[in-house]
């Protein structure tokens, strides 16, 4: 077996004392080829390797037209610096958060006041308290514009799941490189960022003869439970070098959904699994948001506390402005959410409306679209709108099994369009995932049980990289009338060992022009562009 280490503080514990000099990375290896004996996990000692190269390099994220979050992890107790330039000329020198292992060495600054349509460089290292600094690291982004101008936006979700990991010998993670070829101004990464839940083995024997041989660290051979295992997870996915030269180029903007903390979970749930000690999806949920929030660019004032009693306060639900063409609203699908009353008697007596966002981000969400200038209104969204999400139960989201009026957390969503259309908002599609296919499904009240509301369209896509699922246009629920104009996934029912290749992972494109008309894209991880339309703005926008 392979076993990369990429824990600083657990190789410390083992090894003694690491010395960091001058001119180090920011997150450094030991040097050397091999371990020498030391039982580690009860694994043969002779196969238990580390690399040099342990960096997870900078990221920025958040970009609006006059901020970005910078973000990096150190190695030892330190100090982010950024220098940030614009045109080859210094702008700013940034003393950022000091940052040890309370934090998993991760730290990140809020940049405010940025000129608006501008690119910028920054240089980004770790400062010790007695002066010594890490080798710096260099990455790009650019504000988003307040005049019309064009931008391109990319989405995706689906992370290392199903058990498929970084296989090296074809060329990691690599729809991420195929997304960067197209210069993206950002990247919506719409959940299911890491897959806490799902183990990875070191080989996997695939139809044709072939070995995926998935690189391995300790934290990506269990179920995580623990922070520091749920943090190991999000440091996984840095490893692939894709992955790291994306970030260094393109600011993400992250979102949430169950694979952050265990597959479907909901609050208040106690999870059926046997593999979990911890069987409390709210405790679970709680480490699994607090290392999500430190491997991700966003900007959270505050953490959420390790014996923290809930989410009350700290939502992440919000509006990332894109200038005067777009504003992207990104929803929390997970947090707020209840069962579906249609399925649980004793809920349903004290939560009857019980839907996926809560009565206060629904609320938000509203208010937000109605007032809103942007010519677009992009809400993403963690779950599909009409595509059931589990084959089983079909619960996990809005969907119900049937259609008709709605039902279970569908009034939820009837309600959202019927506002949307009682304020006369304009332009607004939704971005979503989850279920590993791609499509383009166009609303209509004409084609619909529920039908206060105006047409829209709904694109789905991903996985980055995981196993592609089966398409359910067979099963949508038909309640707000979703009509197939495109799809494409995998076509035999029940598969959930898909390997991951560039003919079947997907990401989604908005090219925006600066007269406001919207190109929707979706790729194939190749680059292969699978569908395409043009869509003219209302003018009656708000």
């Amino acid at each position: 077996m392979t076993l990369l280490w990429d824990d600083q503080t657990r190789l410390t514990d083992r090894l003694g004392e690491l010395r960091v000099g001058r001119r180090t990375t920011i997150v450094a290896g030991l040097s050397g080829a091999s371990v020498p004996a030391l039982g580690l996990l009860g694994h043969s000692p002779a196969l238990v390797e580390r690399r040099r190269d342990l960096t997870s390099g900078v990221r920025s994220g958040e970009v609006t037209t006059s901020s970005a979050v910078i973000w990096s992890r150190a190695v030892t107790p330190s100090r982010l610096m950024v220098r940030l330039l614009s045109n080859g000329r210094q702008r700013r020198l940034v003393r950022g958060p000091w940052t040890d292992e309370r934090a998993d060495l991760t730290a990140r600054v809020h940049l405010t006041g940025l000129a608006p349509g501008r690119p910028y460089d920054a240089e980004v290292w770790f400062e010790s308290p007695d002066g010594e600094r890490s080798a710096p690291q260099h990455l790009t982004f650019a504000t988003a514009p307040i005049h019309a101008a064009a931008q391109s936006i990319v989405w995706s979700g689906d992370t290392c799941g199903q058990g498929w990991g970084i296989d090296r010998a074809r060329g990691g993670l690599t729809t991420y490189r195929t997304m960067l070829g197209l210069r993206p101004d950002l990247f919506v990464h719409v959940g299911d960022t890491i897959y806490a839940d799902e183990p990875m083995d070191e080989t996997v024997l695939l139809p044709d003869g072939s070995t995926w041989r998935n690189e391995l660290t300790e934290d990506v051979m269990v179920v995580s439970e623990t922070l520091d295992q749920l943090r190991g997870r999000h440091r996984y996915p840095l490893r692939d070098d894709n992955v790291r030269a994306f970030h260094a180029l393109v600011p993400t903007v992250s979102m949430w959904d169950d694979h952050e903390t265990c597959n479907n979970w909901w609050p208040g749930e106690t999870i059926d699994d046997e593999r979990y000690g911890e069987r409390r999806a709210d405790v679970l949920a709680l480490r699994g948001r607090r290392a999500w929030q430190e491997y991700q660019p966003v900007p959270v004032r505050r953490l959420v506390p390790a014996g923290g009693d809930g989410f009350a306060g700290r939502r992440l639900y919000r509006r990332v402005p894109r200038g005067q063409h777009l504003d992207l609203f990104c929803l929390d699908m997970r947090s707020w959410r209840g069962p579906n009353p249609d399925t649980d008697p004793a809920v349903a007596a004290h939560r009857p409306q019980a839907g996926l966002l809560g009565p206060e981000q629904e609320d938000w969400l509203v208010r937000s679209l109605r007032f809103s200038t942007a010519t677009w209104k992009a809400i993403c969204a963690d779950m599909p709108l009409s595509a059931p999400t589990n084959r089983v139960t079909d619960l996990d989201g809005y969907a119900n099994k049937d259609g008709g009026r709605p039902l279970g957390r569908e009034p939820e969503l009837a309600r959202i369009l019927s506002a949307i259309k009682r304020h006369g908002v304009r332009n607004v599609i939704w971005l979503t995932g989850d279920v590993h296919y791609t499509a383009a499904y166009r609303y209509t009240p004409e084609k619909a049980e529920f039908t206060d509301f105006d047409p829209f369209w709904e694109v789905i896509s991903g996985p980055v990289a995981s196993s592609p699922f089966w398409l359910k246009d067979d099963e949508l629920d038909q309640t707000f009338g979703p009509e197939v104009v495109f799809s494409q996934g995998e076509s035999e029912v029940g598969r959930l060992d898909v390997a991951p290749q560039p003919s079947n992972q997907y990401f989604g494109q908005l090219d925006l022009a600066a007269s406001g008309l919207l190109t929707v894209r979706l790729y194939d991880g190749a680059g292969s562009v699978l569908w395409e339309r043009a869509l003219e703005p209302d003018p009656v926008s708000r």
